[in-house]
């Protein structure tokens, strides 16, 4: 985490029940107009995504019915 994302989420919690919630709403606007179909990955999100990408490549992956479900 963000020195800037620890800094909000401590003023954050410094606020009342209610500022804190108005706060969230606020983010959560900010969020949707800076991506509004929510398509942006955070770089920690395309880190682990193309981990994931690399380790399939080099170990492929488990068919469906190779796994006991039961």
């Amino acid at each position: 985490m963000s020195g800037a994302v620890k800094e909000a989420v401590s003023l954050m919690e410094i606020l009342p029940e209610s500022d804190q919630n108005f706060a969230l709403e606020f983010i959560r606007k900010l969020v949707a107009a800076w991506d509004p179909d929510f398509t942006k990955v955070t770089p920690a999100e395309r880190n682990a995504l193309e981990r994931a990408e690399k380790d399939m490549e080099e170990n492929g992956t488990v068919p469906h019915d190779s796994i006991n479900w039961d």
